[in-house]
C-alpha cells in the first residue's frame, strides 16, 4: 500500500469517522446430586453425544487456575486497548436517554450507594452499577466487536468487573487477567453456537456476555472450582436477550443485564448457591437449548493456548458493525471524487446477508433505529462526510436531505461477501459511475485502529461530558491499567464530581 494511500486513509479516519464526536474463597460445599438424565424426544434438533467434553468442569478448572504469566504480551496489550475503548464509549453514552431513564427507575430502589458511574455524579450499589454501566457502554453502538461471533466482548465483562472492583482492593493486573479470562469464555461460547443461535433470534452479546461476566467476577472473588462451575451454571439460567430489540433501548439493556446477572452469579456461587455441574454441555443445558448446530470442541480445544481478545476490533463508526464496510467505501468514493448529494442518482451496495438481516430498516425515525439502517448510513456518510455519533441522532434520522438520499440506496446481498467486506457503486445524475471494493473495513483485524486512533476516539467521546484535565487523567490511567494498584479507581476517575 502506498504512503499516499495510507495517509488518505488516516485522514479519512480522523477527519471523518471520529469527528464530532478480593475476598478469600470460601470452603467448598458438597456437590449437589445430579438429576436423572432425560430421554431426548425424536424431534430434538440436536443431540448430546457420549464424546461431548465436560465443558463446564474444564472451563471452571481453567478459570480458577490460569496464571497471569501464561498470557502472551500481545494478548494483554489488546486487552488494555479493549478497556480503553470501553471506557471511552461508556463515558460517551452516559447521557443517553436509555441511561437517564434506567437510572430514574432504579434509584428509588437501590441499596447502599458505593459504586461510581462513568460520566455521571450518581452512585449505586454494585449490582445496579453494573447494570447501568453496561447500558452506557453499549447504547451508542460504538463499542468493540469480536467479528467471528459479532459479540461485543468488553461491555458485559468490564461493566461487571469495575463495579465489583469498587467493593474490594483489586490490582490493575489482576483485573486485566480476569477480563481476559472472562472474554475468552464469552467468545468461545459464542463460537460454539454462532450462527445458529443468532439466526434463532438471540442477541449473542447479552446471552454469552453473562457467562464472561460471571467467570471474570468469579476469578476476582477467588471462587474454587466447584463454585466456578456453579457460577457458570447460574449464568446459563440467566442468559437472555433478543435481536428484535435492535433499534430500541432494550438492545443496550441486554448488555446491562448480562453484566449485572454475571456479577450476581459469581456472588451467589461464592455463598455456595448451587447449580448444575453440566449446565453448558448437558442435555437440556445451555448449548443444547440455545442453538441448532454447534461444535462443543470449540469451547475447550486450545484453551489457554490462544486468546480470542487478541482478535478484538474497535468501531470507527457509531452504528451496527456490519454496516462499516459500506460506510468506509462510500466515504472513500465521496472524498476521492468530491461527490455531492444533489448529483447522486443511486448508491448500489452488494454486501453480506447480515447487512439486511440486522440493518435493513429503510425508514428509521429515531437515532437508535438509524444505527441499524444501512440505507441511512450510506446516505448520511455521503451527505455529511462522516458517521460519528451526531449522524445517528433523532435529528439526523429525520433530516429531509438524508431521507431523500437514502431513498436512492439499494442493497443486494451475496453470501460470498464477507462481513467486513462490501462493494459500492455510485452513479451520478450525468451518468458517471464510481465503484469501490472494500476488502476489509477500517477498524477490522486486518485494518485496525491504532492506539492514537483509540485515544482520539476516547477524547472525542468524553469531550463535553468531563473536563479536559479529567479526560487526560482518565485516559492515562486506562492505558496504564496493568501498573495500577487499585483498579477500582478507574470509575471514580471517570465520574462527575
Amino acid at each position: 500500500m502506498s504512503l499516499s494511500h495510507l495517509l488518505s486513509r488516516r485522514a479519512f479516519l480522523v477527519q471523518g469517522a471520529l469527528a464530532g464526536v478480593s475476598a478469600n474463597a470460601v470452603a467448598p460445599a458438597p456437590s449437589p446430586q445430579t438429576p436423572a438424565a432425560q430421554t431426548p424426544t425424536p424431534q430434538a434438533p440436536t443431540e448430546v453425544q457420549p464424546s461431548t467434553p465436560p465443558a463446564t468442569r474444564i472451563l471452571a478448572d481453567w478459570l480458577v487456575s490460569s496464571p497471569q504469566d501464561a498470557v502472551p504480551d500481545n494478548v494483554r496489550k489488546e486487552a488494555v486497548r479493549s478497556i480503553v475503548n470501553w471506557v471511552g464509549v461508556t463515558v460517551g453514552g452516559s447521557g443517553q436517554q436509555a441511561v437517564v431513564r434506567a437510572l430514574a427507575t432504579l434509584q428509588p430502589y437501590t441499596g447502599t450507594s458505593s459504586a461510581h458511574l462513568f460520566g455521571r455524579s450518581e452512585t449505586l450499589d454494585p449490582l445496579r452499577a453494573a447494570f447501568i454501566t453496561g447500558i452506557s457502554s453499549h447504547v451508542l453502538d460504538y463499542d468493540d466487536t469480536h467479528l467471528e461471533t459479532i459479540i461485543h466482548p468488553a461491555g458485559p465483562v468490564a461493566s461487571a468487573l469495575f463495579s465489583l472492583a469498587q467493593t474490594r482492593p483489586v490490582s490493575g493486573a489482576d483485573l486485566l487477567h480476569a477480563f481476559i479470562l472472562g472474554t475468552e469464555i464469552e467468545c468461545r461460547l459464542g463460537k460454539v453456537i454462532y450462527p445458529s443461535h443468532y439466526d434463532m433470534g438471540w442477541h449473542i452479546t447479552g446471552t454469552c456476555g453473562v457467562f464472561g461476566a460471571a467467570a471474570a467476577c468469579g476469578r476476582i472473588l477467588g471462587l474454587n472450582a466447584q463454585q466456578m462451575r456453579w457460577a457458570l451454571g447460574i449464568a446459563a439460567t440467566e442468559a437472555a436477550g433478543l435481536k428484535i430489540m435492535f433499534g430500541s433501548m432494550c438492545k443496550s439493556l441486554n448488555i446491562g443485564r448480562a453484566a449485572e446477572n454475571g456479577l450476581l452469579a459469581a456472588l451467589l456461587a461464592a455463598n455456595n448457591f448451587t447449580s448444575s455441574d453440566e449446565s453448558i454441555e448437558g442435555h437440556d443445558g445451555y448449548i443444547f437449548a440455545a442453538s441448532r448446530q454447534h461444535d462443543y470442541a470449540r469451547l475447550v480445544d486450545g484453551l489457554g493456548q490462544h486468546y480470542e481478545i487478541a482478535l478484538n476490533t474497535y468501531k470507527p463508526f457509531a452504528c451496527g458493525i456490519v454496516i462499516h464496510p459500506v460506510i468506509d467505501g462510500v466515504l472513500q468514493l465521496r472524498n476521492q471524487h468530491h461527490l455531492k448529494a444533489p448529483e447522486i442518482r443511486s448508491i448500489a451496495i452488494r454486501a453480506n446477508p447480515l447487512v439486511l438481516e440486522l440493518t435493513g430498516k429503510k425508514t428509521p425515525t429515531t437515532g437508535l433505529e438509524a444505527k441499524f439502517s444501512v440505507f441511512h448510513s450510506a446516505a448520511v456518510a455521503l451527505l455529511r462526510g462522516f458517521a460519528g455519533e451526531k449522524e445517528y441522532t433523532d435529528e439526523a434520522a429525520r433530516d429531509p436531505q438524508v431521507i431523500a438520499l437514502r431513498e436512492r440506496v439499494t442493497v443486494a446481498v451475496d453470501p460470498i461477501v464477507q462481513t467486513d467486506e462490501a462493494y459500492i457503486t455510485i452513479t451520478t445524475t450525468d451518468g458517471q459511475t464510481f465503484t469501490k471494493h472494500v476488502e476489509h473495513a477500517v477498524g477490522s483485524v486486518q485494518n485496525p485502529l491504532s492506539d492514537k486512533d483509540l485515544s482520539f476516539k476516547f477524547t472525542q467521546l468524553a469531550t463535553g461530558i468531563l473536563p479536559p484535565a479529567q479526560i487526560e487523567e482518565l485516559l492515562t490511567f486506562a492505558w496504564n491499567l496493568p501498573e495500577q494498584h487499585n483498579a477500582g479507581d478507574l470509575p471514580r476517575l471517570g465520574a462527575l464530581a
